[in-house]
């Protein structure tokens, strides 16, 4: 396969075979022995990843932050999040995929309830040893129904086992987050709605009203939800994600200052620039450059 510099190598989960179940459990060392330098490479997904790290030792790269892989860790890749292995291919553990339509009999809305794959400056956990024989459980759980697909009703026991092991993982989260969102309010879920809609729009340039349009709320009500839930106003929700995938753009691949410009929605790349540099201190140029020095 080859890579283009001007974007991010980006992989699916049975893209051109739709009917297949969205879903899908790996021996992380087969998996990473056979993906070779590719997996050392930065790269997004289509689809939701959870890598369960075994032994300590390593790194893991997500989003320009560096983790140590510790015993039991686990880390949860959203989509389009861009992260990297390190060299080292002897890693133990499990690797598990699937999309977003897998849940879709059992809750529309799931992702809106799990905070886990939100929290994008936080997606490292350690098992802790309370949980770790449930959450090794359900794994074998899932490898057994995968191993007999022939039977009545497979798919839908995975779907129980992964949410189940879902909620396990999420209340280690909450137990380590001094304000945990529990989403039992109207603000809390409007404004993981807000969430959902910036990634689908965020590089149309579209205004905290627009949002506030989409949502059938005000601009007012939008600015209380965003700033009750995570103490941010809906422009600095907004820009974060902007900003995080001008990073992205200027640090894994090729592109001119001014093609990343046009990507991202702004009519000006000169305007980009100075935004750029307002959020993150430096021009775009001077961030590439010390990326590489």
């Amino acid at each position: 396969m080859q890579h283009s510099k001007n974007k991010i190598e980006q992989y699916h989960l049975h893209k051109m075979h739709p009917r297949k179940l969205q879903f899908e459990l790996y021996d992380l060392n087969a998996y990473r022995k056979k993906s070779g330098d590719l997996a050392a490479v930065p790269h997004s997904h289509s689809y939701y990843q959870i890598i369960w790290f075994f032994n300590e030792g390593g790194t893991h790269v997500v989003d320009f932050k560096k983790y140590d892989v510790k015993k039991n860790t686990v880390l949860f890749i959203t989509k389009d999040q861009v992260h990297a292995f390190d060299d080292n291919e002897e890693v133990q553990g499990w690797l598990i995929h699937f999309n977003e339509s897998f849940f879709k009999h059992i809750d529309v809305d799931m992702f809106l309830k799990f905070n886990i794959f939100h929290m994008l400056d936080k997606p490292c956990y350690t098992i802790e040893k309370g949980v770790l024989n449930v959450a090794s459980t359900y794994i074998t759980l899932i490898q057994s129904e995968l191993e007999q697909r022939d039977r009545f009703g497979y798919e839908d026991i995975i779907r129980f086992l992964l949410k189940s092991f879902l909620i396990q993982l999420e209340r280690i989260h909450q137990k380590n987050d001094s304000a945990p969102i529990q989403l039992n309010s109207l603000y809390e879920r409007q404004f993981f709605e807000f969430k959902e809609l910036i990634e689908v729009h965020f590089k149309k340039g579209l205004s905290v009203a627009d949002y506030a349009g989409l949502l059938h709320i005000s601009s007012k009500t939008l600015s209380t939800l965003s700033n009750s839930v995570v103490g941010k106003s809906p422009s600095q929700v907004i820009a974060e994600r902007t900003i995080l995938e001008a990073k992205r753009l200027v640090r894994f691949t090729g592109l001119q200052i001014n093609e990343i410009a046009f990507r991202l929605g702004f009519e000006d790349a000169s305007y980009f620039v100075k935004y750029f540099k307002r959020h993150i201190g430096q021009s775009p140029k001077s961030y590439r450059k010390s990326q590489f020095t």
